[in-house]
């Protein structure tokens, strides 16, 4: 199993020269971890508003925070104030641990993975990854089933454009497709 941290310091002297910086904080980092859902069509569902509630605090191992609709949409039938999703940031050592499952079980579990695109990546470098259900997440067990939700994940990388982004992701053992 890959540990980031230790991956990252023995990998940082390599990076640097790769990149042509000289100071190691000048180098792309990793610095927070966002997981969220919207609940879209079950948001009158008060039982699956609460299962994608519990579920995001398995996947993520803190409690999410409800997002609310900053606007009444009349088309949407959204009203101003209403929870129409859940997300959670991660840091430090939860980030880690969560980027170490993503990595070595969640992604293998995919049914015809070919590995992360580089147009997944923005121009500031952040990487962004979304599942159409939550089934991959091993935390949640054979009840994913029933009840299919989608998950966004950004991973936020700092002094970083798309290109090194995708090289630092590489090196720290992400399933990168070729292209």
């Amino acid at each position: 199993m890959i540990d980031f941290r230790e991956s990252y310091t023995k990998k940082s002297a390599a990076l640097k020269t790769e990149f042509g910086v000289k100071s190691v904080m000048a180098l792309p980092k990793i610095t927070k971890v966002t997981i969220g859902s919207g609940i879209g069509k079950y948001r009158t569902n008060k039982d699956m508003v609460a299962y994608i509630d519990s579920a995001l605090g398995i996947i993520s191992g803190q409690k999410p925070m409800s997002t609310q609709s900053r606007k009444s949409i009349a088309g949407f039938k959204v009203r101003e104030g209403e929870v129409v999703g859940y997300k959670v940031t991660l840091r430090g050592q939860k980030m880690t641990d969560f980027l170490n499952r993503l990595i070595n079980v969640t992604l293998p579990r995919i049914r015809d993975f070919k590995g992360i695109d580089q147009l997944n990546f923005d121009q500031q470098g952040s990487l962004t990854i979304g599942f159409r259900d939550q089934q991959p997440f091993a935390e949640l067990g054979h009840e994913a089933i029933d009840k299919p939700f989608g998950v966004g994940i950004t991973i936020t990388i700092t002094n970083s454009t798309a290109e090194k982004s995708f090289k630092l992701l590489k090196e720290l053992g992400f399933p990168m497709k070729l292209s």
